[in-house]
C-alpha cells in the first residue's frame, strides 16, 4: 500500500481527498494532509478521519516519514519549492497544474527530478478525455497531413465576483503569479502544444482586470506561430457566458473540429491541398471533401484516471499519463503571452526567462505596494 500525503486542502485537494478515501484509487492509503488554514485541518480531522496525521505546513509532512508519496495542491508559487523537496526527501510526487509560475523556478524542480529515482507525474486530467485522445491519434498518424492552423477557443471558465473573492491569494500577482492563463487554462495550454507542438512565436494581448476588479488577466487573446510556418489563434476569458471550447485544425488533408469535448468533425478532403491549390486550372474552384462525424467512445474519469496511472508507474513502472517534466511546456507558453503583454511586442520561444522574472517581480512590487495603500486607508476610515 502506498502511503500518499496530501498538501492543500482546497478544493482540488478536497476532491483527491473523497476520490482516496472512497476508494476509487487503489493501491493508496492517506496517512497525512498539510494546510495552513485551520478550518480544512479541522474538517480533516472531524469529517473524515481522525488517524490521519494533519500538519500545518507541507515541509513538516514531506520531513515527518509518513509518506512514500506526495500530493502538491497548494498555490501555485509553492509546487516547485515543494516538489524539490519531495524529491530530497525520496518521495513520489504528484503535482497539480500548473508546474510553477515562471520557467526558471520549473527547470530547476526539473533538474531535481532527474537526479531522484522517484515517479514525478503533473495533474493533466484533459489528457484522458477520448476526443482529445483522438485528435491527437489522427495528427500522429497524418490524417490532417500538415498543420496549416490552429484556432481555440476556451471562454467557457466563467467565473464571478464572489469566486476571486473566496481567497485572498486569487487573482493576484503574489498570490497566483497571474490570472486566466495560469489557473483555469493550464490544461488547455498543455493540449495545445501535446496535440500541436510547441510554437516558436507568440504575441499575446492579456486585459487585466477587464470584466472582474481583480489585478490580473481575465481576457487574453494571442496569435501562435508554428515552426513549420502554421499559424493559430488562441482566445480565453472568464467574463463570457456561455462561453465555447472549440478548436479547429486545419492541414493539408483536411479540417478537425471538436466541440465542448464530445463531438469531433473530420472535413476529409479529396486531394492533398497544396496539390489542388498548385494545379487547379479554375481560379475559384475548391478542393472536394468528405464531411465525417467521428465516434468517440469512452468516457474519462479525469483525475482519477490521472492517480491510477501514477500508482501504477510507482508500483510496475507503466506509463504516466503525464510526466512532472512535460509541465513546463504549457507554463512556457503562459508565461510567453504574458510577457509578449508585458512587452507590447511578439516574443520568440524559448522566451529570456531571466526578463520575464524580472518583469514579474514588477508586477509583484506594484501590488504589495497598492496592498500597503489599502490597508493604509482602510485604518484611516476607521478614525
Amino acid at each position: 500500500m502506498i502511503r500518499i500525503g496530501i498538501i492543500g486542502i482546497g478544493n482540488m485537494g478536497t476532491s483527491h481527498l473523497k476520490n482516496y478515501e472512497e476508494g476509487l484509487i487503489p493501491g493508496f492509503t492517506v496517512t497525512a494532509v498539510a494546510d495552513l488554514r485551520e478550518s480544512r485541518r479541522l474538517y480533516v480531522k472531524e469529517e473524515v478521519r481522525s488517524d490521519i496525521a494533519i500538519f500545518t505546513e507541507g515541509t513538516e509532512l514531506i520531513e515527518s516519514g509518513l509518506c512514500d508519496a506526495v500530493l502538491i495542491a497548494t498555490p501555485h508559487y509553492q509546487h516547485p519549492e515543494l516538489s524539490m523537496l519531495a524529491f530530497a526527501n525520496n518521495l513520489h510526487v504528484m503535482c497539480e497544474k500548473p508546474a510553477g509560475v515562471y520557467t526558471k523556478q520549473v527547470e530547476e524542480m526539473n533538474e531535481a527530478a532527474k537526479k531522484c529515482d522517484k515517479v514525478f507525474a503533473m495533474m493533466y486530467n484533459t489528457r484522458t478525455v477520448p476526443v482529445y485522445i483522438k485528435v491527437k491519434l489522427m495528427m500522429e498518424n497524418g490524417e490532417l497531413g500538415e498543420i496549416r492552423r490552429v484556432n481555440w477557443i476556451t471562454t467557457d471558465w466563467y467565473r464571478t465576483k464572489s469566486y476571486y473573492d473566496s481567497g485572498s491569494w486569487r487573482a493576484t500577482w503574489e498570490g497566483e503569479g497571474g490570472g486566466v492563463l495560469l489557473n483555469q487554462c493550464p490544461h488547455t495550454l498543455d493540449l495545445i502544444q501535446w496535440i500541436c507542438g510547441m510554437p516558436q512565436k507568440v504575441q499575446a494581448f492579456c486585459h487585466e482586470g477587464k470584466w472582474h476588479d481583480i489585478e490580473v488577466e481575465d481576457d487574453v487573446t494571442a496569435y501562435l506561430e508554428f515552426p513549420n510556418g502554421a499559424t493559430g489563434v488562441f482566445v480565453t476569458s472568464t467574463g463570457d457566458a456561455p462561453g465555447t471550447n472549440r478548436i479547429e485544425i486545419t492541414g493539408t488533408l483536411g479540417k478537425l473540429v471538436c466541440e465542448d469535448e464530445k463531438k469531433l468533425t473530420f472535413y476529409k478532403l479529396d486531394q492533398n491541398l497544396q496539390e489542388h491549390l498548385d494545379t487547379c486550372p479554375e481560379g475559384f474552384e475548391k478542393p472536394g471533401f468528405t464531411k465525417i462525424d467521428i465516434e468517440i467512445e469512452g468516457e474519462s474519469d479525469h483525475h482519477i484516471t490521472v492517480l491510477k496511472a501514477f500508482g501504477a508507474c510507482i508500483e510496475k513502472g507503466t506509463p504516466l499519463i503525464a510526466k512532472g517534466e512535460e509541465g513546463i511546456n504549457g507554463l512556457e507558453l503562459s508565461n510567453a503571452m504574458h510577457l509578449s503583454s508585458w512587452l507590447g511586442q511578439m516574443v520568440t520561444l524559448p522566451i529570456n526567462a531571466d526578463l520575464f522574472e524580472a518583469e514579474l517581480a514588477k508586477k509583484r512590487a506594484s501590488s504589495r505596494a497598492k496592498e500597503e495603500v489599502d490597508v493604509v486607508m482602510d485604518t484611516a476610515g476607521t478614525y
